[in-house]
């Protein structure tokens, strides 16, 4: 009771007009609705609903420490290494991955099986780092949803009532659009990530590329909340070629990949 007598006090504060946080990682001063710290608890609130609608985590704990092994490598190199960041892959046939504020990443087995090597996962959950670290996801909410509704579920009591609102609010989150400046800062700053994190910077425009051709079949989910792929690939090369041309050689992790994914899968 008294954790959440101290929460919701907090949360009259973050109810105020709105002010500014600075982004760590263009730092420069940007409009956000709420307090940083109240990420985590937002993450922590909806990521069982999450789970719940994705059909649940895949029963597969060698696949799921791999899949997180992955993202924490690449994490603990980014702008918010303290963040208490869990990767997730989820039993559901859609290809897509998205992020929950306070360092919650999803992946669908949908995506996981169209990917083919370690870097190309890499490129997938880097991408969702930076939205994290950007704070992209929590921005999108105070936009989309409004922060006072998804705030108060935090503070309220656990009923029947709060459950399925805390649901319906969950559909919205799984649904957020980012801005083309938001999707591309995430794309590069990623490249970064994975870049420092020793994964070949290609992998991120070969998922592109993968995901392209799925389009063209039939249309993804991924798409629905994140640009098309064309321009994406060009500046993606292109920032390659002109910053980590050196850097080709690092590590695809084909087998590694087919190892502790696709042959999992394909059981």
């Amino acid at each position: 009771m008294q954790r959440k007598l101290i929460f919701s006090i907090a949360i009259l504060f973050a109810l105020l007009p709105a002010g500014c946080a600075t982004n760590p990682i263009t730092g420069r001063q940007e409009l956000m609705f709420f307090p940083e710290q109240h990420d985590v608890e937002i993450g922590r609130t909806y990521a069982p609903e999450i789970e719940k609608q994705m059909g649940g985590r895949i029963d597969d704990p060698a696949l799921q420490n791999y899949i997180d092994s992955v993202g924490q490598r690449i994490a603990r190199l980014s702008h918010r290494p303290d963040l208490p960041y869990h990767f997730i892959a989820v039993d559901h046939n859609s290809v897509n991955a998205f992020a929950l504020p306070g360092g919650y990443v999803y992946i669908t087995k949908g995506m996981l099986a169209k990917l083919n090597t370690e870097a190309q996962l890499a490129g997938i959950l880097a991408h969702e780092i930076t939205h994290i670290v950007a704070r992209d996801s929590s921005a999108a909410m105070s936009r989309q949803i409004g922060i006072n509704l998804v705030l108060s579920t935090i503070t309220s009591e656990k009923t029947p009532q709060n459950a399925r609102m805390v649901a319906d609010i969950t559909k919205q989150i799984m649904s957020l659009q980012y801005s083309r400046k938001d999707e591309r800062q995430a794309d590069l700053t990623g490249l970064s990530y994975m870049t420092e994190a020793g994964f070949n910077p290609y992998g991120m425009v070969q998922t592109m590329q993968i995901l392209q051709a799925q389009q063209q079949i039939r249309p993804i989910e991924f798409f629905s909340t994140h640009p098309a792929p064309q321009s994406r690939i060009a500046y993606l090369t292109e920032e390659i070629h002109s910053k980590y041309y050196a850097t080709v050689k690092l590590k695809v992790g084909t087998e590694q990949y087919r190892r502790n994914v696709l042959d999992h899968l394909s059981n």
